[in-house]
């Protein structure tokens, strides 16, 4: 099974994925993310790069292979990939993909308002060593702050099981990920 951990940027997908991997046996964490570094770094400057990798069909098609291939690996483990994923027509091309491989996906979306969200954007040091680079990462969060609350006024809220994380610690967002996760 593949949990796919979806929210805003700089929601708690990544905390999330953790907390769950202490709890779930025979888990694993893959970061969706690593396939497109990996393609960014192979296409350089090719004049056909595009600024967001998950504009690639070969993103989509790479990251639903490797989470197919991860599922298998675990033999009835756990694969949690937190990923933010805005356009509903890639959400849904991954997730049919790894349907014909026969993978179950189930989808969480961490939700918050978006007072909440910007505050934990500015409260984050991603690289404790370096404030321009964390300030980088906190300027792109707060650019694709609008992208998230549109997509999940349009689509995603449907298409998940949403947990609202605006009031909650992250050892409670994770106790209800398992909760949602413990249904049929």
């Amino acid at each position: 099974m593949i949990i796919w951990l979806n929210g805003p940027f700089g929601g708690g997908k990544s905390t999330t994925a953790a907390l769950l991997h202490q709890q779930l046996t025979h888990s694993l964490i893959t970061d969706p993310e690593e396939v497109g570094f990996l393609l960014r770094k192979s296409i350089g400057d090719h004049p056909r790069r595009q600024k967001d990798f998950q504009d690639y069909p070969m993103w989509r098609k790479l990251v639903a292979d490797v989470c197919a291939e991860l599922d298998r690996f675990t033999q009835g483990g756990t694969v949690i990939a937190p990923m933010t994923l805005l356009r509903r027509e890639y959400a849904e091309e991954i997730f049919e993909a790894l349907a014909k491989s026969n993978v179950e996906v189930r989808h969480l979306l961490l939700h918050a308002d978006s007072d909440t969200i910007r505050a934990r954007i500015e409260g984050s040091l991603e690289f404790p060593d370096s404030e321009e680079r964390s300030e980088k990462v906190r300027a792109f969060r707060r650019r694709k702050l609008d992208d998230y609350e549109q997509a999940y006024a349009s689509w995603m809220g449907e298409r998940a099981d949403v947990i609202d994380t605006t009031t909650l610690t992250p050892d409670q967002v994770a106790a209800q990920a398992l909760t949602l996760l413990r249904r049929p």
